[in-house]
């Protein structure tokens, strides 16, 4: 009897030891595998959290990573196994500020796929942003949901939009039953799903509002879990300057209690290169006070808009460029028109850093040409030449006037993320990503890659609250990019700014295959993501049709 419980004993001490020598072996190939749709071996994995690279694999069960680990062909039988040695596996990038609205809402399935974002390995783009974003949040989702879109949808919920529903284009405040109304609309917006408010303070008729009025919007924002994101009131010299605009941004994220986002950070023009010290000083600042302040950045040195907002004085808009058509009419105020026209374009850096990329309208303008080379053809002053486009129409134009130091300086700050601002007629729409890469990472050596993509994927994500996305662990949405790090590049150019970049071996959308062996498949299976609330208002998106 005392030799069986001393035998039992010795048993019972062993298991332990024998469990742990075993049970950290690879599962045999004999044995009973799970099912899974893919598994990527033997590739570079970098889990979005900012850590080094792993060799390690990754299974796809259904619109989920089931398995991050070694062997993973012991543990599943998959229908796909993808070779992934020599490459980078990464979560799919999150793109936080895109002009992809009106592309993911088209009738074309190809403009719905979002293609030029996702050949830079983008998985999810925030649209709204600008203060241009519509609050009917549930038809917007419910039309990506039931037609199929190639990327996930992060929405914001536009002042812009919100003030001129209800004031139009006028320069004015706001009656307390007027602010009333939108902050019911951005209540709903917020109950909605929507993930917070966007601010363009530089356009009209937003430039009208007082700090005061975006505060109380931005309140609700907050109350609801959501982001204030911010296109700055300047970022130059127009009004109160970008140290001051970086002030008020922070006094409207203190005001409301709510994080701010600061929309494509830069110093603009000459007169304020050389500022990126100060902006990161105050930020720094707030952020040691404890208020939560981020960023976004995209790597070019030419930013993206329209001669009516990089020339035009803002009490000239009062009404938009209708009002200011008429103003133009006037000779006394044409002529003042002008004057602070020529204030602006020197702030710009003159007319031959103003790159025309598209025509709005019926203006007479050929796109690839300088608004120096238009005047001259015309044989018109440069100013004079602008008003003749804003008689009849308007112009896209690159605006050359950032200063490489302010963007390494910005690039280098780990409160910063990448963007795209992506837009039509600039080459940030299809290849920001890459040429940060390129620029930060593989030339300049300002960050190690897994900072590139911690900045590229799991930050913003955190910024925007998704909780299932961001990042290659168990559990988490199956949004992926495998990429060539010796290829992976930008393509686009400023004279040819629609080309897709190159290097996106694979992706996956929700566990579905849209770029396989650098084709796109097809696919739509993007998502609208909606934040969840506690409201009464409830969102339910019916199964897109097949």
């Amino acid at each position: 009897m005392a030799a069986n419980v001393f035998s039992n004993m010795r048993f019972a001490l062993l298991l332990p030891l024998v469990v742990a020598l075993f049970g950290c072996q690879t599962a045999p190939e004999s044995s009973v595998p799970l099912s899974a749709d893919v598994i990527i071996e033997n590739g570079q994995v970098f889990d979005g959290t900012g850590a080094a690279g792993k060799q390690v694999d990754i299974a796809i069960s259904g619109d989920e990573i089931a398995y991050v680990g070694a062997g993973a062909r012991y543990r599943y039988a998959a229908e796909t196994t993808i070779d992934a040695r020599g490459k980078i596996v990464a979560p799919g990038f999150i793109d936080p500020h895109t002009h992809a609205g009106s592309d993911l809402a088209s009738t074309d399935s190809k403009r719905r796929a979002n293609l030029p974002f996702a050949f830079q390995g983008v998985t999810t783009v925030a649209i709204g942003n600008d203060g241009r974003g519509k609050t009917n949040i549930a038809a917007q989702a419910a039309s990506a949901s039931k037609n199929g879109v190639g990327t996930n949808i992060v929405y914001l919920a536009g002042f812009g939009h919100m003030r001129e529903t209800v004031l139009g284009k006028e320069n004015r405040a706001p009656s307390d039953a007027e602010l009333g109304r939108m902050k019911a609309m951005m209540k709903s917006a917020m109950c909605e799903g929507a993930s917070g408010l966007s601010a363009g303070l530089y356009y009209t008729p937003q430039n009208f509002a007082k700090t005061g009025e975006v505060v109380a919007l931005a309140k609700i924002a907050g109350a609801h879990g959501g982001i204030y994101d911010t296109h700055m009131r300047d970022e130059s010299t127009y009004n109160i300057g970008v140290s001051g605009a970086v002030s008020e941004a922070l006094e409207i994220g203190k005001q409301s209690g709510t994080p701010v986002h600061i929309s494509h950070i830069k110093a603009l023009g000459p007169e304020v290169w050389g500022h990126s010290s100060k902006m990161i000083a105050l930020i720094e600042a707030a952020q040691a006070a404890g208020q939560v302040v981020t960023a976004d950045q995209y790597p070019w040195a030419a930013s993206g808009t329209r001669i009516s907002n990089a020339l035009v004085p803002r009490w000239a808009l009062d009404g938009g460029l209708d009002g200011l058509r008429e103003r133009l009419k006037d000779a006394k105020t044409l002529a003042r028109i002008k004057a602070d026209m020529a204030k602006n374009l020197k702030r710009r850096g003159g007319a031959d850093k103003l790159l025309i990329t598209a025509k709005l309208g019926d203006a007479a303008v050929v796109a690839g040409k300088t608004l120096a080379e238009t005047a001259s053809a015309a044989k018109l002053d440069a100013i004079d030449m602008a008003v003749e486009i804003l008689r009849k129409g308007d112009a896209r134009v690159a605006s050359f006037n950032m200063n490489a130091s302010d963007i390494r300086a910005f690039a280098a700050q780990d409160w910063v993320v990448t963007g795209s601002d992506g837009s039509t007629g600039h080459p940030r729409k299809y290849a920001s990503f890459p040429k940060a890469y390129q620029d930060f990472v593989m030339k300049e050596k300002l960050m190690t890659l897994a900072q590139f993509i911690r900045r590229s994927s799991g930050k913003t994500a955190d910024i925007f609250g998704l909780k299932d996305r961001g990042y290659l662990k168990a559990g988490m949405k199956a949004d992926i990019v495998i990429f060539d790090p010796a290829k992976f590049a930008p393509v686009a150019t400023y004279q040819k700014p629609k080309l897709l970049s190159v290097g996106v071996e694979h992706l996956f959308v929700n566990g579905a295959h849209a770029i396989k062996d650098q084709k796109y498949t097809g696919a739509l299976s993007g998502m609208a993501l909606l934040k969840k609330q506690s409201c009464k208002i409830a969102v339910t998106l019916q199964p897109r049709e097949q």
